[in-house]
């Protein structure tokens, strides 16, 4: 098993930043994708970034030049940096991460942008 332990939401302003990190620790063996995703209320679970072992990334365009992700493969932990949010950015986000060919998700963490 994989467990994936999220860091870093909160309530901000609008034009704030946060940063969330995602550790993964337990039976791993090699990690190959890890992701962000979030889920607003009322709206489907959709890709917010993700990054691959050998560092490509993918965003969605709603957050392109705002959100920055990144791994620290040494410590398993995957980083999201969030920089001039918006409240259309508010909602719960989710790690994911991809052992070989099984997906984990994290439990989520709440991201309330609001002045």
């Amino acid at each position: 098993q994989v467990q994936l332990v999220e860091s870093g939401g909160g309530l901000v302003q609008p034009g704030g930043s946060l940063r969330l990190s995602c550790a993964a620790s337990g039976n791993i063996f090699s990690i190959n994708t890890m992701g962000w995703y979030r889920q607003a209320p009322g709206k489907q679970r959709e890709l917010v970034a993700a990054i691959t072992s050998g560092g490509s990334t993918d965003y969605a365009d709603s957050v392109k030049g705002r959100f920055t992700i990144s791994r620290d493969n040494a410590r398993n932990t995957v980083y999201l940096q969030m920089n001039s949010l918006k409240p259309e950015d508010t909602a719960v986000y989710y790690c994911n991460v991809r052992v070989l060919s099984t997906y984990y998700w994290g439990q989520g963490t709440q991201v309330t942008v609001s002045s």
